[in-house]
């Protein structure tokens, strides 16, 4: 048995945005090391400043560094047939994995982590950080927090260890918890999707959303570092989960599984994400009204949410602040007469009524803007389940409609013919948040407006 003992540095933690700047392998037969690699590695981006200050690995070191598609037949060929051994392999194994899948290639090779054998083989260390191990085995590290030389400290490791478990490729997959089959783990897609966890009744512990769903799911089983993720994993004994393909259906179906099911491990943070949130209303007077209140799960959906009064309130003064809007309109300042910013001049004289309310409502309509849909009826197409289908995302009269699927060969952009395909979900405000979101942050492989009947136009 052959085993490839490896180690990355990158430009940062995860493996779906940031790219690795350096890898060490090092191939060991059980005896010693017979074979290695070592190369850094052009990221193709900026390494931030505290990435360099702890690895010393800087822009001018990487510029003429290969790019990973440069390197990427070496790695697969000098990992052929070997156990991936790192120490936190789940963090390296997923990095390789990323950079595999921008280029087209699904990589995967049976894992082990010497973090997690070190804890099994010695349960009473304080620490079990590659650091503080080598300090408890009296291993040397040279050049700490480079590939090289941690993968150098990683071998003396996995060594001590083999000598403690002579077949450590016979034990169980990394985290994954005895009462849960490694055939599960395995049928997991890399796919986007909606996971659940269940126990041992088969009630759901927490849904999420991954575009890796075996990843993410991984994870958690292997999540030994808070009291909660700890918790969490020994109650798991099932995973289901749900492919959607695209991401922003995924991030629609968690939300909606989630007020669904209520699950122990979701139910607190999604409660306090959504407790405060930005509302608009139109006064007798013709003025529009901006106002921080509490959600109180009303068919009102907020424009953008807070997890605090506090930080809703500093937010709304500072959309008063940056659009000459009036402290008083927006609940910011209680008086029978002007507000504060009319009698120094900041407030054109909205709440004496002295600006005309149009000129007024313009400011306001400006300042929301980057938190209401540009079009009040419109559809979603973006990428499917597989490469032969397309996801269709419906919002119609400002409200989140459903979703659907439909083949590439039926893809016909007429809204009338794409409303056929969409199974009808309940309208919310995180449905509606997500939305906006996913819209400013990503691009859709197309929108399409909904017009007034026999109207239509599309926008690429």
């Amino acid at each position: 048995m052959h085993y490839a003992i490896i180690d990355l540095e990158t430009t940062g933690l995860n493996p779906s945005l940031e790219r690795i700047t350096e890898v060490a392998i090092l191939v060991h037969d059980g005896q010693r090391v017979v074979n290695r690699f070592i190369s850094l590695v052009n990221p193709e981006k900026r390494i931030p400043y505290h990435i360099r200050e702890m690895t010393g690995i800087t822009d001018a070191m990487v510029a003429n560094a290969p790019r990973f598609c440069e390197i990427a037949r070496e790695i697969i060929e000098i990992t052929e047939g070997c156990i991936f051994v790192a120490h936190n392999a789940p963090f390296d194994h997923g990095f390789i994995r990323a950079e595999y899948a921008r280029l087209g290639y699904h990589y995967d090779r049976k894992t082990l982590c010497t973090r997690r054998l070190s804890r099994k083989l010695f349960p009473n260390l304080k620490s079990y950080s590659l650091g503080n191990l080598c300090q408890h085995f009296h291993i040397r590290i040279e050049s700490r927090h480079r590939a090289f030389g941690d993968a150098e400290a990683t071998v003396q490791l996995f060594e001590q260890l083999l000598q403690r478990s002579p077949s450590p490729e016979s034990l169980p997959l990394k985290g994954v918890p005895s009462h849960v089959a490694p055939e599960k783990i395995k049928a997991i897609p890399q796919q986007t999707g909606v996971y659940y966890l269940h126990n041992s009744d088969g009630d759901v512990l927490y849904v999420g959303k991954s575009i890796n769903l075996r990843d993410r799911v991984m994870t958690h089983l292997s999540n030994d570092r808070s009291k909660r993720g700890a918790e969490m994993r020994e109650q798991i004994h099932d995973i289901t989960w749900e492919v959607c393909g695209s991401e922003l259906i995924a991030l629609l179906l968690e939300a909606e599984e989630v007020k669904k099911h209520m699950p122990r491990f979701n139910r607190l943070l999604r409660r306090k994400m959504l407790q405060w949130g930005l509302y608009l209303s139109a006064a007798p007077n013709g003025y529009l009204n901006l106002v921080i209140k509490k959600n109180e799960g009303t068919a009102e959906a907020p424009l953008t949410t807070f997890p605090s009064k506090k930080g809703g309130t500093e937010f709304l003064f500072q959309l008063v602040e940056d659009h000459s809007l009036c402290q008083k309109l927006c609940g910011l300042y209680k008086t029978r007469s002007g507000c504060f910013h009319q009698q120094i001049g900041k407030c054109r004289g909205a709440c004496t009524g002295e600006e005309d309310p149009d000129a007024y409502n313009a400011r306001v309509q400006q300042a929301i803007a980057p938190y209401t849909f540009v079009h009040h009826s419109f559809i979603i197409i973006d990428e499917g389940r597989s490469s032969d289908e397309k996801s269709v995302v419906m919002v119609e009269d400002n409200r989140y409609c459903g979703y659907g699927f439909l083949r590439s060969d039926e893809a016909v952009y007429d809204p009338e013919h794409l409303k056929n395909f969409i199974s009808i979900k309940p309208d919310h405000r995180d449905a509606q948040q997500i939305i906006r979101t996913y819209m400013k942050q990503q691009k859709p492989e197309r929108v399409i407006r909904i017009e007034a009947p026999q109207h239509t136009s599309t926008e690429g």
